[in-house]
């Protein structure tokens, strides 16, 4: 895996940047509770993943609190013409093909780096019912650092940060504190009572392993 290193970044990739974070502003997001200053690397598990939108309105609450997020994407994105581009805006180049598995590939590029702020959909996809994958929890363990917890709720145009956690080992008790904690900022979406419902789950079935 390579990154951008002190590259200067590319005239597109900060026009977009601009783009983006103008969007943001005349939306007129607003952000509830901050990113953990005191911490350089972490992984981001935000829900719902609802729209492409999402991204859009995750990098201008991240500039706000000074953070130039991350995000993984498949090698190929970052070939060509689009290979500094892709750098630029954070990503993180995985490749599916190699003998390590993505979940390695990540927890090496955190080793490499002073700060990294990986912004990962926990849900998957668009398309969930509201159940969780646990790639960002395996990520998270491998490479020792907490999970900071991230919602965008469209209707109040709230983007929300919460405390980090971290990761015990036990996925299915520290899904349940996810889940607890997203349910504290929209009690009745259905997303998140499915949440709380599949870590419940986990730990009635094998102890939240």
């Amino acid at each position: 895996m390579t990154t951008s290193g002190h590259r200067k970044r590319s005239i597109l990739s900060r026009i977009v940047r601009r783009i983006i974070i103008a969007i943001y502003h005349w939306k007129g997001w607003k952000i509830d509770g901050h990113l953990p200053a005191d911490l350089k690397k972490y992984v981001i598990a935000g829900a719902p993943h609802t729209s492409n939108w999402d991204f859009v309105f995750f990098t201008g609450a991240t500039h706000e609190q000074g953070v130039l997020p991350n995000f993984m994407g498949k090698h190929t994105l970052f070939q060509g013409m689009m290979r500094n581009f892709m750098f630029d805006m954070g990503g993180i180049s995985v490749d599916r093909t190699q003998p390590t598995d993505v979940v390695d590939q990540v927890a090496a590029e955190f080793a490499r780096r002073d700060e990294l702020a990986l912004v990962i959909a926990a849900e998957g996809t668009r398309s969930t019912d509201g159940s969780w994958k646990s790639g960002f929890y395996r990520i998270a363990m491998a490479a020792g650092v907490p999970i900071v917890p991230a919602y965008a709720d469209n209707d109040r145009m709230v983007v929300g940060f919460g405390p980090p956690l971290w990761p015990s080992g036990n996925y299915g008790e520290d899904l349940l504190k996810l889940a607890n904690w997203f349910r504290s900022k929209l009690p009745d979406y259905e997303r998140y009572k499915v949440l709380e419902a599949q870590a419940k789950r986990l730990i009635e079935e094998n102890g939240g392993d």
